[in-house]
């Protein structure tokens, strides 16, 4: 079963009088890199939201937002009032010490003083850290179905091209027969030229031709090539996240053509190695979005 790194998802629910949103956005990465964005509400739980999102993500690039709509309460502001005068007090104090003349608005600066605003927000109660993991598992959820549907689409485009790789194989068939002939042809025809018709160890020759023949032969990269094509298939169908696997078995891939293409010493078998090649880079580059 494939699974893209690609999702989206969007879970809203009310509760006392609030609307709590929680906005999944992933993509492709080699790791687990989440950006989170949380209501201070929530901050004191990051860790266990970030827990539960390598859970159920495994790998991606995550942003994730969790934050009330409309929170009119979460935006109100408390004063501290008694830092706010002690503020103001040092500041005149300094002001008069250092004989400043310029008017001076001590009031304003002991205002953007830290700690003199204060968020409004309460401490986070039992229910409300229920109702957002409830959120976070449905918005989740949509992720993991926008992926499935995502790597559907991947898991399809693989197959056809993996079909296409093995049905080029069996193209070169009648190519590989001919070459032996065309190669054996050549080799025989140069000999006679350079020591004369029949005056050459027919037996040696025979001998020489079966070696050389050997070290071309593609009997061996094609047997590995199929088998390898057919566990790339039957990875993509396991239930576990195998999108390195399949790189792995790629790999795999990658070097048997290469080695045809080398081993081939034909021109249409060459063609049929540089589609192969083309195919495959098609499924490493869908492989890079792939779980």
């Amino acid at each position: 079963m494939i699974k893209s790194m690609t999702g989206y998802g969007k879970a809203v629910a009310e509760f006392e009088g609030r609307k709590l949103c929680v906005e999944i956005r992933t993509l492709n990465s080699k790791q687990l890199d989440t950006n989170a964005r949380i209501s201070k509400l929530f901050k004191e739980k990051e860790s266990e939201i970030r827990s539960i999102i390598s859970k159920e993500l495994e790998r991606g690039k995550i942003d994730i937002s969790i934050y009330f709509e409309n929170d009119e309460a979460g935006s109100e502001l408390t004063i501290n009032r008694n830092l706010l005068i002690k503020y103001y007090e040092e500041l005149k104090a300094i002001s008069n010490e250092a004989k400043n003349d310029f008017p001076t608005d001590h009031f304003a600066l002991a205002m953007r003083m830290p700690d003199v605003l204060t968020s409004g927000t309460q401490n986070l109660s039992d229910e409300e850290w229920k109702n957002l993991t409830i959120v976070l598992n449905e918005a989740l959820k949509l992720v993991n179905e926008f992926r499935l549907h995502e790597g559907e689409i991947l898991g399809n485009d693989a197959s056809k091209r993996i079909k296409m790789i093995l049905q080029l194989l069996e193209n070169a068939e009648p190519f590989e027969k001919q070459r032996m002939i065309t190669i054996k042809e050549r080799i025989q025809k140069n000999l006679d030229e350079l020591i004369g018709v029949d005056k050459g160890d027919k037996n040696r020759f025979e001998e020489e031709m079966i070696y050389y023949l050997e070290k071309i032969d593609i009997t061996e990269e094609k047997i590995r090539l199929k088998k390898h094509c057919d566990y790339f298939i039957e990875t993509m169908q396991q239930p576990e996240a195998n999108g390195r696997k399949l790189a792995f078995v790629s790999q795999e891939i990658g070097r048997e053509i290469n080695t045809l293409g080398s081993k081939a010493n034909d021109a249409d078998i060459q063609k049929l190695v540089i589609q192969m090649k083309d195919e495959l880079e098609k499924i490493k580059e869908q492989l890079l979005n792939i779980l």
